[in-house]
C-alpha cells in the first residue's frame, strides 16, 4: 500500500503499524513524535494503529543540543 511519509510517497506492506514503520526507519525506541492524518499518537497507540492506503505520517525525532 502506498502512504505519504514526511510529504513524500512510500510504500508499506498491508497491515503494517505504526511501530513496524518507526523499526523499518531505524527509529524504535528512538523519542519521536508521531502524526497521523494531522493527528497526534501517543507512544502507547504505535503498535495498535493500523495504517491504511493515503495515509499521512509526519515523524519527527527529537535531537538535543546546546
Amino acid at each position: 500500500m502506498q502512504i505519504y511519509l514526511n510529504g513524500q510517497d512510500h510504500e508499506l506492506a498491508a497491515d503494517t503499524s505504526l511501530s513496524t514503520l518507526l523499526e523499518s526507519m531505524g527509529l524504535a525506541g528512538k523519542r519521536v513524535a508521531v502524526e497521523l492524518n494531522l493527528e497526534i499518537v501517543p507512544r502507547s497507540q504505535h503498535a495498535t494503529t493500523r495504517l491504511q492506503p493515503g495515509d499521512q505520517v509526519e515523524v519527527v525525532q527529537a535531537i538535543g543540543g546546546g
